[in-house]
């Protein structure tokens, strides 16, 4: 998967506009969700190495997942100290790094039932753009943008809300 800055190029600090909303990790929820990984990827390595399988294919596989919740931890520590900042034009990371366009913004899905992170929000979007994903914070695939993970609830919940407000007089 191709690093998340890699995908849309980052804009001029005077085209971000004056911020409306920020959104930054939780830390007890970064830590959480990042030692809970890390846990599930020592374990399964431990227990492929302490207690190996009778067939080759299946101590592969628990290595393989053992070392793939272990790189996800890790990247997920990384990725999560950023924030997120909405404008009137745009959704960025504090990168500046550019996830949706207000302009292209159709709908802002943040019912019970909706496909979202936990305690975020999902935006449908009129074009899709590039896959990207930043664990814990946000993924983008296809026409949906989901937002939220490790974020603070309220603070989704009042960005949700600003997003609503902006793209309602369409």
């Amino acid at each position: 998967m191709p690093d998340p800055s890699d995908l849309t190029p980052e804009m001029p600090a005077a085209a971000q506009g004056a911020i409306l909303a920020e959104l930054r990790p939780s830390p007890p929820r970064r830590v959480l969700g990042v030692a809970i990984l890390a846990a599930l990827g020592g374990t399964l390595v431990w227990l492929a190495l302490a207690f190996p399988p009778a067939a080759f294919g299946w101590l592969l596989v628990l290595l393989a997942l053992g070392v793939s919740a272990l790189w996800l931890a890790v990247r997920m520590w990384q990725v999560s100290g950023a924030s997120l900042v909405l404008t009137r034009e745009v959704l960025r990371d504090g990168s500046g790094m550019v996830l949706a366009r207000v302009e292209d913004i159709r709908a802002v899905n943040r019912g019970v039932f909706a496909f979202k992170p936990a305690g975020g929000f999902t935006l449908s979007l009129r074009q899709s753009g590039p896959r990207g994903w930043a664990p814990g914070l946000w993924w983008r695939l296809g026409r949906s943008v989901g937002v939220g993970g490790v974020t603070h609830r309220h603070e989704a919940r009042y960005m949700a809300e600003v997003l609503d407000e902006l793209i309602k007089p369409r």
